[in-house]
């Protein structure tokens, strides 16, 4: 089975967690709680996180064929 590569299509280079939030269609409390535990990598700027696009892709896709791999 091949799993194609996920390209996020936002137009800027740090997303927010809002970016996220939209893009995945999930809350803000599952994407903070992916940043502090380092699941998901990104940095903090004063209160606010970013995530670099290039990594919210690596991530998304390690995560996908993971998920590919175990059948779920």
């Amino acid at each position: 089975m091949t799993v194609e590569r996920i390209s996020v299509d936002l137009d800027r280079d740090w997303l927010s967690v809002a970016d996220i939030c939209d893009y995945m269609g999930v809350s803000t409390f599952v994407v903070t709680r992916m940043l502090r535990s380092g699941a998901l990598p990104g940095i903090k700027m004063g209160r606010e996180w970013r995530v670099a696009r290039r990594d919210f892709e690596d991530w998304l896709n390690a995560e996908r064929f993971r998920s590919a791999g175990r059948g779920d």
